[in-house]
């Protein structure tokens, strides 16, 4: 502590291990929002989800399939910052502790997003075409032998009671990961960060095999002859990607509004940076490696998935993905500067969501539409359901100090440089 004070890095910041009240622990990097901040994302959001009960009422099966992907967007960012919490919990880092606040408020959205996939319910004939009776029938024209193979997995108790487990598991996770680290602001406990890597002990598997399965359930099996035993790991690497960039984005905005202005620094915003960098070679790596293990297989059941977004304007869909999912973002931060850059960064974090949710409607919608295309629904769903989700994560951050109190790591955190 006496080196941080002696470098004065941080001016009008002093850590008192010894503060006895939540009171006293919450003021010192309390985020206190004009009302527009948390505001204007929630009336615009629930605006857009209005007026997207429109399309509901005109095209139900192209509402729900756009509803999917902008719930998916949400809840993969969620996941996304959920794996940065439990990694920096379980490896001991120290660096992103100034930035961890924000990654919970990310999380604790949940059962936020569990409440927003109501509307889905409603749709599981329009979007999972297993759930169709006649699809089992023996003698009917459409009876589908494939699906039949499948019906002890994909029938909808089943499907649901997964659902389930998952925000359920999601959901403990979180508030027991934020508890934990809410109540260290109050009691300076060095007991409270082994308790925290305790449960990111048994965190990491039990999100492993969630986002895995979850994956499965409600994206791929929109198209349920396709399988691929490494469309998990796609998933959880645009989970990753995408978690990163709205890190970014929320750390600036805290720092607009005043919030942690001297404690997160431009060497964070590096190694954020890099964490977006790495998940785009990852992600580009786990999608060649699908599509060349597929291409070399040449099955037939599995090769149409990719025939289907190559032809009919889906290529263009698929020309963009390689592009601006990978190769602009690749060469733009690859050097140091630009990873060092907030201005800069903000705009490749702002262009990683937008892709982010590209991707997922390239993954979805084709199942849908043989004809490539953006339907208005599909902006409107997102955006609405964006904005009544960021709009939560304001208001989780304006709760408490944005910044963790009383870590044993967080001196070693807010004098973090990069070599």
């Amino acid at each position: 502590m006496s080196l941080l004070v002696k470098r004065n890095v941080f001016p009008g910041f002093v850590l008192d291990p010894a503060e006895p009240t939540r009171e006293r622990a919450d003021v010192r990097y309390r985020y206190e929002p004009d009302w527009r901040v948390s505001g204007v994302p929630l009336l615009i959001g629930a605006g857009l989800l209005l007026v997207s009960v429109v399309g509901w009422i005109v095209d139900p099966a192209q509402f729900f399939f756009s509803y999917l992907i902008g719930w998916m967007t949400c809840v993969t960012i969620s996941l996304g910052a959920l794996f940065y919490v439990l990694i920096h919990h379980l490896t001991h880092a120290h660096w992103g502790i100034v930035i961890r606040r924000i990654q919970e408020a990310l999380i604790y959205g949940f059962p936020l997003l569990a409440l927003l996939s109501i509307p889905l319910w409603f749709g599981l004939h329009d979007l999972f075409h297993w759930t169709h009776d006649e699809v089992y029938e023996v003698g009917n024209p459409a009876f589908d032998p494939i699906l039949a193979g499948k019906r002890d997995y994909l029938n909808v108790p089943f499907f649901a009671i997964r659902v389930v487990i998952y925000f359920t598991l999601w959901s403990v996770l979180a508030w027991k990961l934020y508890r934990l680290s809410i109540e260290q602001d109050v009691r300076a406990d060095p007991e409270i960060s082994v308790r925290q890597r305790k449960a990111s002990a048994w965190g990491v598997p039990v999100f492993a095999l969630t986002v895995a399965f979850a994956s499965y359930d409600l994206l791929m099996s929109v198209d349920p002859h396709w399988f691929s035993t490494i469309f998990g790991v796609y998933v959880f690497a645009g989970s990753a990607w995408s978690g990163a960039a709205a890190t970014v984005l929320f750390a600036l905005m805290l720092q607009r509004g005043g919030a942690a202005r001297y404690a997160i620094t431009t060497e964070h915003y590096h190694d954020l940076g890099k964490w977006i960098f790495a998940f785009t070679v990852f992600w580009a790596y786990i999608a060649f490696s699908q599509y060349m293990l597929i291409w070399y297989g040449n099955i037939p059941e599995e090769t149409i998935w990719y025939q289907h977004r190559l032809e009919h304007g889906w290529q263009v869909h698929s020309g963009i993905l390689l592009v601006a999912h990978f190769i602009i973002p690749f060469i733009l931060l690859l050097p140091r500067g630009t990873k060092r850059s907030r201005w800069f960064l903000s705009v490749m974090a702002v262009w990683v969501l937008v892709l982010h949710w590209f991707d997922l409607h390239w993954l979805a919608m084709p199942a849908l539409h043989e004809h490539g295309g953006i339907h208005w629904l599909d902006v409107t769903c997102w955006l609405g359901l964006s904005g009544v989700y960021a709009s939560a994560v304001v208001y989780r951050l304006s709760r408490h100090s944005v910044i963790p109190q009383h870590d044993p790591r967080l001196a070693r955190s807010l004098a973090f440089e990069n070599i």
